[in-house]
């Protein structure tokens, strides 16, 4: 079986984000970045496969900057097999990405193309059920278990109400959420030997997909600030204060 993981490089989920002065974006110059956290469950899943003779190639694919090196890197790192850099320096929207995959998917003809659910910078949620749709393959979302049976898959989802099992034909797209694993950690051997390991480079460009934004983004603002609480001396206060903002409410 052949696996294409897509993967995002994003602002890193442990710094605090901040809003450019001008409105017009979040700030990223300077700013650390790294893989998506789910991108990196799913290339964790492909991997297990990998590891479990369920599969026998992975290719890791990155649409953004030259600098989106380093999220391929990281994936091979873990032990991803080769890697696909299509650039850009352009703010792609999801639809366009979810077709310059598709075209990507139509080359390389994986059997499974694994994505995170949502990117943490803009939670859209938008591009595995694109990708679906343009491919016409199956697809199962928010998965937290992947079972492979033959020709098929079993795929265990989070949803509203618990826990739902699905079985899909390959081939299939498949969206990872948290709790399908815990990524690892590549030790510095495989940081290195990821260096030597095939990188493509294609220009968006040449893709033949229309790269023009449809929608435009009129001002990005921070949320406000949080009030400060209020340190309560007893629980007798803490009721006179619950009763005043009932009257208060009442009031109005």
């Amino acid at each position: 079986m052949k696996i294409l993981v897509a993967v995002k490089r994003v602002v890193d989920h442990n710094v605090r984000i901040r809003v450019r002065a001008d409105g017009s974006g979040v700030e990223t110059n300077g700013v650390r970045m790294s893989m998506n956290p789910f991108c990196k469950h799913a290339v964790e899943a492909a991997v297990q496969l990998a590891e479990a003779g369920q599969a026998a190639e992975i290719v890791v694919v990155s649409i953004g900057p030259k600098t989106a090196n380093d999220v391929i890197l990281t994936a091979l790192a873990m032990g991803a097999h080769r890697g696909i850099l299509v650039e850009t320096e352009d703010n792609l929207e999801t639809l366009v990405i979810a077709k310059l995959l598709a075209k990507v998917v139509t080359e390389e003809q994986p059997d499974l193309v694994l994505l995170g659910k949502q990117a943490v910078d803009d939670d859209s949620n938008h591009v595995g059920q694109m990708l679906a749709a343009l491919t016409e393959r199956p697809q199962a979302t928010f998965a937290s278990e992947i079972r492979v049976d033959g020709d098929s898959l079993e795929v265990t989802r989070e949803v509203d109400y618990g826990r739902e099992t699905i079985a899909l034909p390959l081939p299939a797209i498949v969206t990872a959420d948290l709790r399908l694993n815990t990524p690892r950690n590549a030790a510095l051997p495989m940081v290195m030997k990821a260096r030597s390991k095939p990188l493509t480079v294609r220009a968006a460009s040449d893709l033949g997909v229309d790269l023009a934004p449809r929608l435009s983004v009129e001002n990005i603002s921070p949320p406000p600030e949080r009030v400060a609480g209020q340190v309560i001396g007893s629980v007798s206060e803490l009721a006179a204060l619950i009763a005043a903002d009932v009257n208060a409410m009442e009031a109005i």
